[in-house]
């Protein structure tokens, strides 16, 4: 990151930053495309148990890996600061909370997942397929939140370019390891969707070790000497990095868990439609990595410029971010309009499948124009580390408003299971009318306290 005057340098510049942020989201969530797409292709049961199991993980991935996404508001705005020697010491202790968030992942879900599984009454190939995938999926998290710490260390520097490039060698070998696992290539077991579980386990060793290596031999990582001292395990720095990281966790547990939960509610209706509900929902959610990784990027400029003291450029960011995301969310909805066979053919060759598969694509477009306003606030509020707001009033967006809205047209209207989708968009609207509302409050409060 560097100093900039006026929309048109900060626009290069922020480009510069989304750019590789995008490529590496979409290179992330395209492990989670690929795990169900080509299990879908082994059967309707394989498509419908990973895409229950994937439902399940991604909240609790996401929620408690943006504990660890602490880092990047932390490390940006001690570098926008000019406090260069202090980053090693926080980066070296996120690495060992990481390791303490697997631990206690792994506990939990020895004992609940199967009563979750159980819960939701699933047909037996299906549940089967479920556990399978996410016992498989668990050998790999330690190494995901280990690269998640990393990431967020790499990140915060403005070196964007360095995660698109672990991404895009990752993927094709994803791509591949799916390939033999699923379907049992090259003399490999045939495992359908339980292989696509082993398959990214894997690609997280791998994504992990590469960012650990560029970390320590790549310029400007290895100026700041991350690995040259462990420093003992602090409750105090773990304190600081929670104190960001939880609010942070719980905002974006919040807003994905609520599809999780929905999710849960549909179990009660036939396999075809759950594969056609999340094969619409696991595009819908590939096509927010854009306002997601805007998100991301905002965090960074935003925190840079806090740092300094910059309050008006810092401004400028935030509509920046928005304006792009917005721009392309009208974009890509047209496109999803037009190719909605295409997009759902992806998913299952079954006629069914396809056909409830496009309706439910059509509310996916309202899903990208409330999603292009409400995840770039949250990247701005992160930037300016104003978290433990933005965390509740998720929480009253999606729980409180949005599920039950969903829950009550789902079953007590004729919309069936299209109310839950009504229900979700109309949780994302509110909560970005709301986040709007403060964002403008602490870029105000910013001025105020500048001018005193």
């Amino acid at each position: 990151m560097q100093q900039t005057s006026g929309y048109s340098a900060k626009m290069k510049q922020f480009i510069k930053i989304v750019i590789p942020v995008l490529i590496t989201q979409l290179g992330l969530y395209a492990m989670n495309f690929f795990d169900i797409a080509m299990s879908g292709r082994a059967g309707a049961e394989q498509l419908a148990g990973v895409a229950i199991g994937s439902s399940l993980w991604v909240p609790v991935f996401t929620g408690l890996n943006g504990i660890l996404m602490a880092l990047t508001p932390i490390v940006s705005q001690l570098t926008g600061a000019g406090r260069k020697k202090d980053v090693p010491y926080s980066v070296i202790q996120a690495f060992y909370l990481s390791v303490i968030i697997v631990i206690i992942i792994l506990g939990a879900g020895s004992v609940l997942l199967n009563p979750i599984l159980d819960f939701m009454k699933l047909e037996e190939d299906v549940q089967n397929v479920a556990y399978g995938y996410l016992a498989a999926l668990s050998i790999g998290i330690l190494p995901l939140f280990v690269y998640g710490a990393a990431r967020s260390y790499i990140d915060a520097l403005g070196q964007t370019r360095i995660t698109m490039f672990i991404t895009l060698i990752a993927l094709p070998i994803n791509a591949f390891l799916n390939y033999l696992f699923i379907f049992g290539k090259f003399g490999f077991p045939e495992m359908g969707g339980i292989g696509a579980g082993v398959a990214t386990a894997i690609t997280y060793y791998v994504i992990c070790g590469l960012s650990l290596y560029f970390i320590y031999k790549i310029e400007p990582f290895r100026s700041y000497r991350i690995f040259s001292r462990f420093p003992k395990p602090s409750f105090s720095a773990w304190r600081t990095q929670l104190k960001i990281g939880v609010p942070i966790g719980f905002s974006i547990f919040f807003e994905v868990s609520i599809f999780a939960a929905v999710t849960l509610l549909m179990s009660r209706f036939d396999t075809v439609t759950i594969a056609a509900h999340q094969s619409a929902l696991n595009f819908a959610s590939f096509l927010y990595m854009l306002p997601l990784s805007i998100s991301f990027a905002l965090t960074i400029a935003i925190g840079f410029e806090v740092g300094a003291k910059r309050f008006m450029d810092a401004v400028q960011y935030s509509y920046i971010g928005i304006m792009i995301a917005v721009a392309f969310a009208l974009f890509l909805s047209a496109v999803l309009l037009v190719f909605d066979s295409q997009v759902a053919g992806i998913y299952s060759d079954q006629k069914e499948v396809v056909e409830m598969t496009k309706s439910f694509l059509l509310y996916a477009v309202f899903f990208q124009l409330a999603d292009a306003v409400g995840a770039p606030i949250q990247g701005a509020l992160r930037g300016y580390k104003d978290v433990n707001v933005t965390f509740m009033l998720s929480f009253i967006s999606y729980w409180v408003l949005g599920l039950p809205v969903g829950y009550y047209l789902a079953n007590y209207t004729s919309m069936g299971a299209y109310g839950y989708w009504v229900g979700l968009i109309s949780g994302l609207t509110a909560g970005a009318v709301i986040l709007f509302m403060r964002m403008r409050y602490i870029q105000k409060r910013q001025f105020t306290q500048q001018n005193i």
